[in-house]
């Protein structure tokens, strides 16, 4: 997840819209290319460019989904110390423990916050929302308890491939969809928080598929009679 980011991101500044929408869809290419990186070169320092950058990019989601309802271009300083504290405590303790457990259960904290936020506002905000809202978190999550399964089974599931026939093998490769569902559910989720944004600032925006498959937000502003 590289690309498509950096043109929401275009398009985000093209539309003017708020500094932290332009932070979610470049962290997410952060994301993406630190992953690049790792699995093209299992090196450690590569490792730490994957997996910090995701504890980096959720503090942006959080930050955003609890700002959705403020005055337009507000910040929230309390908030933000908060979340860059907490990125801090998390990358010093990684850097020392090492132990992708403690990462784990970090990032888990990160989106729990995010799904509770988010069932908050499609059932008491905007409830016709829930159509984007449960499919970014329900895409997410299944990317997130595969990536769970694959860490703790991952002996049983080398040995089960291994006598599986070729198609059956990458099918369960539950790291790979781990990639690109989260990938894929995170972007849905920047669709879905912008949506949520955008309509307390009585915009009115849309959900358009480019080229009929890939998702993207257009609006306008409600015209003054």
């Amino acid at each position: 997840m590289i690309i498509p980011p950096i043109f929401g991101a275009i398009q985000s500044v093209r539309d003017g819209l708020e500094k932290r929408y332009i932070a979610s869809y470049l962290a997410l290419t952060v994301v993406g290319m630190g992953s690049w990186c790792f699995h093209m070169t299992l090196k450690y320092e590569m490792q730490l460019l994957d997996e910090l950058p995701m504890i980096y990019s959720c503090c942006i989601f959080v930050y955003c989904m609890f700002e959705c309802f403020k005055m337009k271009n507000s910040v929230n300083y309390h908030l933000l110390f908060i979340l860059v504290l907490f990125s801090l405590i998390v990358t010093t303790v990684y850097l020392k423990v090492k132990e992708p457990v403690f990462h784990q259960v970090m990032y888990g904290m990160l989106v729990f916050t995010l799904v509770l936020r988010s069932i908050y506002i499609v059932t008491w905000v905007y409830p016709w929302l829930r159509g984007l809202g449960y499919t970014s978190l329900g895409i997410f999550l299944l990317g997130f308890l595969l990536w769970n399964i694959d860490n703790i089974f991952c002996d049983s599931l080398r040995n089960f491939r291994k006598k599986m026939p070729p198609i059956i093998s990458v099918a369960t490769q539950f790291h790979a969809w781990w990639h690109i569902l989260t990938g894929l559910g995170s972007y849905l989720h920047i669709l879905f928080s912008l949506y949520t944004r955008t309509l307390y600032l009585k915009y009115r925006p849309k959900v358009k598929f480019l080229f009929g498959i890939w998702p993207v937000i257009l609006f306008e502003p409600l015209r003054k009679h």
